[in-house]
């Protein structure tokens, strides 16, 4: 429960007068309630556009990245494959060193797919901590499985289509959840990459609006001297930034409860070994 007041908290604020919100009044029951917050934010219909845009993003993101996954783990889960040992070494070296924002850049610039989501999709393909966590959970699955369909004539694709996968929708359901919030939430290779205005994610275009609605409401309360009726027909920056923190995470809250439970149990198996 104790994780759930902070959440409530933003909640009632995004929905509290400016009067309530600025005086400390609110807590965990909105007071003096009212939208102005969330008409700020959405009037206009940019938010929209940026939602569509981080749902594509977000979707085709994360089909992406369990394919990579899966095609990568399977293989290297399995001890007879040539080189098996020297291609998790350089996988793995990736953990611990990285390129740079200055190389990335210029990669994805000497590429031509600036202003592109593939700018976004191409690097972010793989994740080598949860290439390692479905690799694990491969590992631990029978091989009698494999040695029974292979005797009946099955090749590999097979074998990883009609038995692997679905005994693996746990772990896939998991790391689902993983590289979905992860593509949710992206912001700094958006802001670095993605240029043009109307190809925005979520979170860049809410900052852009915090930022813009907040010196607006400075300019207004300045206008206006911050009393009376004026007063409370304006919104605070606290009650905007609350406002954008409940937009931004509602998608998320509302898929997470139908994964949860394969959420525990995809990750605990993909850790563990033995």
């Amino acid at each position: 429960m104790m994780t759930l007041f902070p959440f409530i908290h933003v909640l009632a604020t995004s929905m509290s007068s400016s009067r309530a919100v600025m005086s400390g009044e609110v807590f965990l029951w909105p007071k003096e309630i009212t939208f102005l917050s969330f008409s700020n934010l959405i009037d206009d219909g940019q938010l929209f556009v940026a939602m569509k845009n981080t749902v594509l993003i977000t979707v085709v993101g994360t089909v992406l990245n369990i394919a990579a996954t899966i095609i990568a783990a399977y293989p290297l889960s399995r001890k007879r494959l040539k080189g098996r040992n020297a291609m998790l070494m350089f996988i793995t070296f990736t953990m611990l060193f990285g390129g740079g924002i200055i190389p990335n850049y210029i990669l994805i610039k000497t590429l031509g797919i600036m202003n592109s989501y593939w700018a976004l999709w191409l690097p972010g393909l793989l994740s080598t901590y949860n290439f390692f966590v479905m690799k694990t959970f491969f590992e631990n699955l029978p091989s009698e499985l494999e040695e029974s369909a292979a005797i009946d004539g099955a090749n590999d694709l097979v074998i990883i289509w009609k038995i692997i996968l679905p005994l693996s929708m746990p772990i896939i359901a998991a790391l689902t959840l993983f590289y979905a919030v992860s593509w949710w939430n992206s912001y700094m290779n958006v802001l670095m990459y993605i240029t043009g205005s109307g190809k925005q994610s979520l979170m860049v275009k809410l900052l852009q609006m915090i930022d813009t609605t907040s010196q607006n409401l400075l300019n207004s309360n300045a206008t206006n001297g911050g009393e009376g009726a004026a007063m409370q027909n304006l919104v605070t920056p606290e009650g905007i930034r609350a406002a954008a923190i409940i937009i931004s995470v509602a998608p998320i809250l509302t898929i997470y409860p139908f994964l949860q439970k394969y959420f525990v149990k995809g990750v605990l198996i993909g850790s563990i070994k033995g």
